[in-house]
């Protein structure tokens, strides 16, 4: 997940998401956003630092009743040790032939949210490339869409939100030599 607020309400958060992090949880919730433009940032480690977890996003209102936004995720791990060549061809252990590779996934979300004068109703959707990258070895590029809604009836707040509509498909290749 990303930002404070969502993370601190345990990633509960469809129906009440009204800001730039929106992208990421409900598209819809763009449309709460207060100024013409908000940009957030967030950065988290896991695993004593091991993995990195980073998000940017930038949300701007093109009018009354709609909303864009661009967001970025990263999640990797850096400085892994390629032992592959650890051994050289004469059956040696040779240290310095030790090199280090990335294991990472970037996510690139497009959302667009809108009003569509229907009173209480928000409605978005996301467009997603992914790109998987490991070292050299291999990689793949993807995509998916997702769906959102948000509703408030009375003192009620409602959400709803379709994730990988598309099952957000990869494409891979590998490189072994």
């Amino acid at each position: 997940g990303v930002g404070g607020r969502s993370l601190g309400m345990s990633n509960s958060c469809v129906s009440s998401i009204n800001d730039v992090t929106s992208g990421y949880w409900n598209p819809a919730g763009l449309l709460g956003i207060k100024n013409d433009m908000q940009v957030g940032l967030m950065h988290s480690e896991y695993f004593a630092g091991i993995a990195k977890y980073d998000f940017g996003a930038y949300a701007k209102k093109i009018d009354s009743s709609s909303v864009v936004g661009f967001s970025i995720i990263r999640f990797g791990v850096d400085n892994i040790p390629n032992t592959t060549e650890l051994i050289d061809a004469q059956g040696n252990w040779d240290y310095d032939r030790i090199t280090t590779f990335s294991a990472a996934d970037y996510a690139f979300i497009f959302s667009y949210a809108r009003d569509l004068g229907i009173e209480n109703l928000r409605v978005g959707a996301n467009a997603k490339i992914i790109r998987r990258k490991v070292g050299d070895f291999g990689g793949a590029w993807g995509f998916g869409l997702d769906a959102g809604a948000q509703y408030d009836y009375k003192k009620w707040r409602f959400g709803v939100m379709v994730r990988d509509v598309t099952s957000t498909f990869n494409a891979w290749t590998f490189n072994l030599s």
